[in-house]
């Protein structure tokens, strides 16, 4: 993914779809798959998402793929994804703090913050 402009404005919008229940897949364990449209080729040819999620307040971008470089995850990627994703999901907020502060892990979609 890295040709592809997928930006934080996009992955912003895509966790209001999802907080809506607008997911494309629940892959289990924390991580929901959902399309992104691309300029020129929609949410049907664009990008994947894959997002650990407690389907509240926690949402992490995980994994991206463009669909026309693959057509999913493999058993063992998803395993592991799985496992990022209880990690994330278990965390507290100072630790999130913490992550963000140093750089671990980095907000996008904070009201007080630019989108772009």
């Amino acid at each position: 993914m890295r040709k592809t402009e997928l930006t934080n404005y996009m992955l912003c919008n895509a966790v209001a779809e999802m907080a809506q229940e607008l997911i494309d897949a629940d892959l289990g364990d924390g991580v929901v798959k959902k399309r992104i449209g691309l300029a020129g080729r929609g949410k049907r040819g664009g990008a994947r998402i894959l997002v650990a999620t407690n389907k509240g307040d926690r949402w992490f971008f995980v994994f991206g793929f463009e669909k026309n470089e693959r057509a999913n995850v493999a058993d063992d990627e998803l395993a592991a994804l799985q496992d990022i994703a209880a990690q994330l999901l278990a965390r507290d907020g100072w630790q999130l703090d913490e992550a963000i502060k140093d750089g671990s892990l980095q907000e996008i979609c904070d009201d007080d913050k630019d989108q772009d």
